[in-house]
């Protein structure tokens, strides 16, 4: 079973991402724990669903493939969970 608010976490740090990118840094600093019990960032990335690349000297933070599934699939997720969502 899926830990829903690790899911939740997950899913906002991506939709983060997919907006423009972020500096390594910017994700670091907003989203870096030493907390076990949530793995947000370290979650992301053993999935696949970011990647860490360098852009002009810069380490920038992008959404993956995967990453960009991971949002389709929970964006239709949730329009299905929800009764005014629905196309009838």
């Amino acid at each position: 079973m899926e830990d829903a608010v690790l899911e939740a976490l997950i899913l906002q740090l991506v939709e983060w991402i997919s907006e423009r990118g972020q500096t390594y840094e910017s994700v670091m600093s907003a989203w870096r724990t030493s907390c076990p019990r949530l793995p947000v960032w370290e979650e992301a990335n053993d999935r696949g669903l970011i990647q860490t690349e360098e852009l002009n000297r810069q380490l920038m933070v992008r959404i993956t493939p995967a990453g960009l599934e991971f949002l389709k699939r929970k964006k239709f997720d949730a329009a299905g969970s929800d009764p005014l969502n629905r196309a009838w």
